[in-house]
């Protein structure tokens, strides 16, 4: 039998998670400057099955505006090439043997809006996720005040605390949302 303070900790890990996953995601949305995080989520075919980007080359960034791409088996140069220009980051690589550089052009307003709608999506994913812990939670809850394992005070309380947990998890969301958002819109 589960007691409330493992379901809360459980509920807090994975809400942690969430908020590292929304990290994550907004990392590989540009800001206008080149950075590594950028290409961290683009898939690459290499040898029959899809693998990230990250385990077929070295990425660097040699300066600002500019992402290279060392790749170890020349024969995948094209195939991280595609894989580069069919993300929806909008880049144009250039290849030159095993070396591939990708040039971050400056973004446009267009793009910076389109940006911070992507972002604010993520964003949203990410709050319905918590709001789906949150259920989980307080089934369990549920489950325990049904197993008279608790009084109905104490279901009161730890419906109370599950919902800061939940509160608190949404705010960083949307702290992170307006940080991305400032960061993407500053020229």
């Amino acid at each position: 039998m589960t007691d409330f303070t493992s379901i809360k900790n459980e509920a807090k890990s994975k809400m942690d998670k969430t908020l590292d996953a929304l990290k994550n995601d907004f990392g590989g949305l540009r800001a206008g400057r080149a950075h590594v995080s950028l290409l961290d989520g683009i898939m690459v075919e290499a040898y029959g099955s899809m693998t990230p980007l990250s385990q077929v080359g070295t990425v660097s960034t040699p300066d600002a505006r500019t992402i290279s791409v060392s790749v170890w088996d020349r024969g995948l140069a094209k195939a991280v090439e595609k894989a580069i220009m069919e993300s929806e980051l909008g880049l144009n690589p250039a290849s030159d043997g095993q070396l591939i550089r990708v040039p971050v052009p400056p973004l446009s307003e267009e793009r910076r809006k389109e940006l911070t709608k992507i972002a604010g999506k993520y964003a949203e994913n990410n709050k319905v996720a918590i709001r789906n812990l949150r259920r989980e939670a307080l089934d369990e809850v549920k489950k325990l005040k049904k197993d008279n394992a608790i009084s109905e005070d104490d279901e009161k309380r730890y419906e109370n605390e599950i919902q800061k947990l939940t509160d608190d998890s949404i705010k960083k969301i949307e702290e992170m949302l307006a940080q991305k958002e400032k960061d993407i819109l500053v020229v």
